[in-house]
């Protein structure tokens, strides 16, 4: 558990299936994640909020944590990884998939591209919560992550 005087970590949840996306925020509730959850609908408003364009976003924090979906409208998750793999001020941020694709191309063309790591969210609540715990053990609490710009 992360001391109560510690800032949350802040991440982007970048998902266009609202139900998936509150099934996320139930699993950091329900998991006791000590994060604030950032969450846009596609790729477009992901790169808009990591670049602070527009007044919506003006403020926007850089995330410590990017979980993306790979399908979604406008810009999918696979030219939303490329795009923050190939900008430098952006690159240093992880991005875990979070998907339902369990293909195998799927996965070898999202570490390609520059994941961190490929989630296939369990359909099962339990498995869900447990994988969201698993997630933030091992990004917020095991891992070093690089100073925020």
């Amino acid at each position: 558990m992360i001391p109560e005087n510690i800032h949350p970590f802040d991440v982007l949840l970048v998902e266009d299936e609202p139900a998936d996306a509150n099934l996320v925020r139930s699993a950091i509730k329900e998991g006791k994640v000590h994060c604030r959850l950032h969450h846009v609908t596609d790729g477009v408003e992901a790169l808009d909020f990591l670049r602070r364009r527009g007044e919506r976003y003006r403020t926007s924090p850089q995330p410590d944590l990017i979980l993306l979906d790979l399908n979604m409208p406008r810009m999918n998750g696979r030219e939303f990884l490329a795009a923050v793999k190939t900008d430098e001020a952006l690159e240093a941020i992880p991005v875990v998939v979070l998907t339902t694709s369990d293909v195998e191309r799927d996965v070898v063309a999202s570490y390609k591209l520059g994941a961190a790591g490929y989630i296939t969210k369990p359909v099962d609540m339990e498995q869900f919560i447990d994988a969201v715990r698993q997630l933030n053990d091992y990004w917020f609490v095991l891992t070093r992550l690089p100073k925020k710009v």
